[in-house]
């Protein structure tokens, strides 16, 4: 027998009940964030719910949401922020949503931002909690600094006399600090990981890139430590069992979602004005981070096959969100020069336009207005992008890894094509430009298919998980 959703209902009538009893609670010196935990089920089903003081069928959550190396709020398209923070982001305000409080814990990278910012909305808040040196810091050093994050943590809760019913953590650094964390509080531990080590160094190029044992060990240590793991995708559970020895049992696969009131077809004319596109430019767009196994090399390589073939028209324009166009000190950032080396490189100085870090909000836009969004990746662990730009309406050339395999329908959303094959990424690319009435089948399959992921229904399985590790009955 299945759990049932809980329905969350609020009196239409009540709203000087709720007021009182807030300022009573701030008059009585109980923490005002209170009056947001409240997680009530209506028992009946069709009759309202009644003062939550007064109900004992009330759930109480608090959830401690652990994203130690990057923070939600960051613009994304940085070394480290991506389509994680994005998911921790939104998972947040979709459970703020449905009336349960949570604090996510980051660690602090500027000491000039608050340590304590509410824009998650609802009551919820990211704290950043000092950790070693307040600027960004290279993975390997970062990893030594847990332990302190943890006791930091632990002072913030004692200090507002805090009381968490579970740790869900984000990455495998989060679940390392969340050994601490669930040994002190006595609370079980949900895990995510979003990326996996041994895939990484799979597909590793050089030393460089390849992920260190410190990681891999770390990871074995944080499924140890978690009571369930949430994998994306069919895949990455398989490859948790596989690679990593994880108990079936302890997997549970809920997939991301995205936020359909963000996420939705512009018109086309309006998308371009907004972006500052020209209407007869046509444009291919590509977004994400800037490191090799993204696959902006093999993008690159294949509009070059284009031009080589006469496949490029004059109004083609090849547009790249991500990566950091400027260091700090306004000098040319490492992203930026390698860029522009790719792009001089392979000639194509007059159709590549680099555009640096954007935010979630202008995004729509630009998925919008291009003709199609390419992720020639080498890894992706699901493949939020992809994701986003269904939702708009766009189809989308993929590399057959990881989450894309299932987002991405060969045909009918967009296309797969092999990993780092610049031939038949052009192939693909060009066939689409050829095709209007192809484009716009796949446009309205792709908007169809990413309405399965609204994270409305996306929030309430993970709130059904939430009530099975917690032993919370119907």
């Amino acid at each position: 027998m299945g759990i049932e959703p809980i329905t969350y209902r609020l009196r239409s009538d009540c709203s000087t009940l709720e007021l009182r009893w807030l300022v009573d609670d701030l008059v009585d010196g109980r923490n005002y964030t209170s009056y947001h935990t409240r997680v009530r089920r209506d028992s009946t089903g069709d009759q309202p719910a009644q003062d939550p003081r007064k109900n004992k069928q009330e759930v109480y959550l608090r959830i401690a949401v652990i994203s130690y190396h990057t923070c939600p709020l960051a613009t994304l398209g940085g070394k480290s922020a991506g389509g994680m923070n994005v998911y921790v982001r939104d998972l947040s305000r979709f459970l703020g949503r449905k009336g349960i409080h949570l604090d996510v814990f980051t660690r602090s990278q500027d000491e000039h931002v608050p340590h304590v910012l509410h824009d998650l909305g609802f009551g919820n808040r990211v704290a950043h909690i000092t950790a070693g040196a307040e600027h960004p810091l290279p993975k390997k050093e970062l990893a030594c600094f847990i332990p302190e994050f943890a006791d930091r943590i632990l002072d913030f809760a004692r200090k507002k006399d805090l009381k968490y019913d579970l740790i869900h953590s984000h990455y495998w650094m989060s679940g390392l600090a969340a050994e601490k964390l669930t040994k002190s509080w006595q609370v079980p531990v949900i895990q995510m990981f979003h990326t996996l080590g041994k895939l990484k160094q799979k597909i590793a190029q050089n030393a460089e890139e390849a992920e260190g044992e410190y990681r891999i060990n770390g990871e074995f240590r944080a499924i140890s430590i978690a009571d369930k793991i949430i994998a994306s995708t069919s895949t990455e559970k398989a490859q948790l069992e596989s690679l990593y020895g994880a108990e079936p049992a302890k997997i549970e696969i809920i997939s991301p979602g995205v936020d359909l009131s963000r996420f939705y077809p512009i018109p086309p004319d309006e998308a371009k004005e907004y972006a500052g596109i020209p209407l007869d430019k046509r444009m291919l767009l590509f977004v994400g981070r800037i490191e090799p196994l993204k696959g902006i090399r093999t993008l690159l390589r294949a509009i070059c096959y284009l031009q080589e073939k006469g496949g490029v028209e004059k109004n083609l324009c090849l547009v790249v969100i991500g990566g950091d166009l400027e260091e700090h000190d306004g000098k040319e950032s490492a992203d930026r020069h390698l860029l522009n080396q790719l792009r001089d490189e392979y000639g194509l100085q007059d159709m590549v336009s680099f555009l640096g870090k954007k935010s979630q909000d202008s995004l729509p836009y630009y998925y919008s207005a291009a003709e199609m969004v390419i992720m020639p990746s080498h890894y992706e662990s699901f493949g939020m992008v992809a994701l986003e730009a269904m939702a708009c309406g766009t189809p989308v050339i993929a590399s057959l890894v990881g989450g894309l395999i299932h987002l991405v329908e060969d045909g009918v959303t967009g296309y797969h094509i092999p990993v780092d094959d610049p031939i038949a990424l052009s192939e693909r690319i060009s066939g689409l430009l050829q095709d209007k009435a192809l484009r716009y089948r796949m446009g309205h399959d792709a908007f169809a298919f990413a309405k399965k992921f609204d994270w409305e229904d996306i929030t309430e399985r993970m709130i059904q998980l939430y009530r099975v590790l917690l032993n919370i009955s119907n």
